[in-house]
């Protein structure tokens, strides 16, 4: 027997505004893309995690967007805990990868740095959010040419059709050429907006 699936809620960050749950939060014309999430991760983070400062900017920016799309929403700890992820993006890690490039290609300045290496995953950001909440769930990251919500949605429904969780956590997380853009939604068996593919386009559409 199928469940019925709805939105509980959603975030999206862009190189200039935050929006959650039809709410625009922020809004920066002056500062580029890094700044800005610095700038989101001090005044709408409750919470002090020196780590983000080391992560990688996709990893940042998964992290910033997972973190007040969970604050904005009512859930248990036990619900997190049991919280499964789906992510995806069209670039891979490819951001930190040319980073990565730049510290071994000269020979003469040989310095190949782990910090960057260990975010030449773009899976990684997923378990930034895990460690972060302490989620436990299954999770998966795929890499598509666009946002693909069918895909993202029915990996999701699986799961909670077949009572694995009662929340998903789905989205596009995506830091290319100077431009970040990052659209979350959580899925859940419980309560919120009745979901449908054509509603999280629109939504998606709509940031």
């Amino acid at each position: 027997m199928k469940n019925t699936v709805y939105i509980k809620a959603y975030c999206a960050i862009t190189n200039t505004k935050m929006v959650c749950n039809d709410e625009v939060l922020c809004e920066e014309n002056e500062l580029d893309y890094k700044s800005f999430l610095k700038s989101i991760y001090k005044n709408y983070c409750e919470v002090s995690y020196p780590k983000f400062f080391k992560m990688d900017e996709a990893s940042k920016l998964a992290f910033l967007t997972a973190e007040v799309l969970l604050k904005n929403t009512s859930m248990t700890e036990n619900e997190k805990e049991d919280l499964a992820i789906i992510l995806s993006n069209k670039s891979a890690s490819l951001n930190t990868d040319r980073d990565y490039q730049n510290s071994i290609q000269d020979k003469n300045n040989f310095y190949p740095s782990p910090a960057i290496f260990v975010y030449t995953l773009p899976n990684i950001g997923i378990g930034e959010i895990c460690i972060r909440h302490k989620s436990y769930g299954e999770n998966a990251f795929y890499i598509t040419e666009k946002f693909d919500a069918n895909l993202l949605s029915t990996y999701a429904q699986t799961l909670l059709n077949t009572n694995k969780t009662n929340n998903v956590l789905c989205g596009w997380v995506e830091v290319e050429k100077g431009k970040c853009s990052s659209f979350f939604y959580l899925l859940s068996n419980t309560e919120g907006e009745l979901y449908s593919e054509k509603n999280i386009n629109e939504i998606y559409q709509s940031i």
